[in-house]
């Protein structure tokens, strides 16, 4: 059977869709990717997928553009008449789904977090949302339709909006290596932490910044690595200009992109991620992988992976004293950090592994086929 993903980066698809692909190629899948092809043609065709370049276009309201992108995805789906699509993100999903009706295509929606339109306070996000939605509901409630969240808020915000709950299904994350992501020592010297991920500020960058001055104004020594990159086709992206001037600042060190994780790991003592809204983040998991300890935001993705008093702290959303004051008892404690790491690896072997969502995954797959299978023989559903 032909499965095709729908994804509008290649690193994307490369960072947090690989494991997946991965499971159902063993499971016996031709597996496609259609994706815009920036750096990672290569890696996803040494992995034996086939590519398709699409020229998505991120960050831009353009009617023009979105025909072009569905011209361009039905014209892939009559050559690869695939079994299922995988569709990942919102803009992917609507596109996409577009670009499969009337045609004999089971779809999967994954929406990995509810992103800028519905985490947002801009205006902006408030004008777009009730559209999307209806949108949402108009494309994704339909037969062989599946709408694939990350967490239990999430899966309530899709039946809020009048997507059935049948169609909507639950898959913790898209997995993470826990053969190449091992459980690290703590490294010397005074207490660390970092933080990994899109510079946005809907992820709580600029909260975890002043958390980090307060420390400093407090004569708490802790140093910050922030691993990442403005993304200029987010609204919501912090700008190259700010980003680098965080290195003037005392303890704070902006790396930039980081290709080695676990490497980085390796440098610090916690992780810290302040986000308003996740699916399942990946940073978190890749963390908790490794052994770290972690303080997060109380919000929906983020207490999935920071169960508090057990793997971390949680913390209100926007709060930068009550982020520094857990980020300090963390320093402050290793014995507390020692006990956090132990169950945070325990957390992402047992629940959040690429294994464990890779059976979840293919299981989705084969349901959705074995329905078109009984479809195709007449039999009515």
């Amino acid at each position: 059977m032909r499965l095709l993903y729908v994804v509008t980066e290649d690193w994307y698809f490369l960072s947090h869709r690989l494991p997946m692909a991965r499971s159902a190629r063993a499971a016996g899948f031709e597996v496609h990717v259609a994706t815009r092809v920036q750096h990672g043609a290569a890696a996803i065709e040494r992995e034996g997928f086939i590519l398709h370049p699409v020229a998505f276009s991120r960050g831009r309201l353009s009617l023009w553009a979105a025909f072009n992108t569905v011209r361009e995805l039905r014209r892939i789906y009559r050559a690869v008449e695939p079994a299922i699509c995988h569709h990942v993100s919102l803009q992917a999903s609507v596109l996409g789904s577009l670009s499969a009706l009337g045609r004999p295509v089971a779809c999967v929606n994954a929406l990995t977090g509810l992103g800028y339109t519905f985490s947002s306070g801009a205006a902006k996000a408030k004008l777009l949302r009730p559209m999307i939605s209806a949108l949402m509901k108009a494309l994704f409630d339909r037969r062989r339709c599946v709408v694939l969240v990350q967490n239990p808020a999430d899966r309530d915000e899709m039946t809020a909006i009048g997507i059935p709950a049948d169609r909507v299904a639950l898959i913790p994350g898209s997995g993470v290596d826990i053969n190449a992501l091992r459980p690290l020592p703590e490294p010397p010297g005074p207490p660390s932490m970092a933080f990994v991920g899109r510079l946005l500020e809907m992820k709580g960058i600029r909260t975890l910044v002043e958390a980090h001055r307060l420390l400093r104004g407090r004569g708490v020594n802790i140093d910050l690595l922030i691993a990442g990159t403005p993304d200029p086709a987010n609204p919501d992206s912090i700008g190259e200009r700010e980003a680098a001037a965080w290195n003037e600042e005392p303890g704070i060190t902006w790396l930039g992109h980081v290709a080695d994780i676990p490497a980085l790991w390796a440098r610090v003592h916690m992780a810290v991620l302040a986000s308003r809204r996740e699916g399942i983040p990946k940073s978190l998991l890749e963390a908790a992988a490794c052994g770290r300890p972690m303080v997060a935001t109380d919000v929906p993705g983020c207490r999935e992976v920071v169960r508090a008093g057990e793997t971390g702290l949680l913390v209100p959303v926007g709060d930068p004293t009550a982020l520094a004051l857990a980020i300090e008892t963390l320093a402050a404690s290793p014995e507390l950090r020692a006990r956090y790491g132990a169950a945070a690896r325990q957390l992402a072997t047992d629940t959040f592994s690429a294994d464990a969502i890779g059976r979840q995954t293919v299981a989705l797959y084969r349901g959705l086929a074995a329905t078109g299978e009984r479809q195709a023989a007449g039999v009515a559903l």
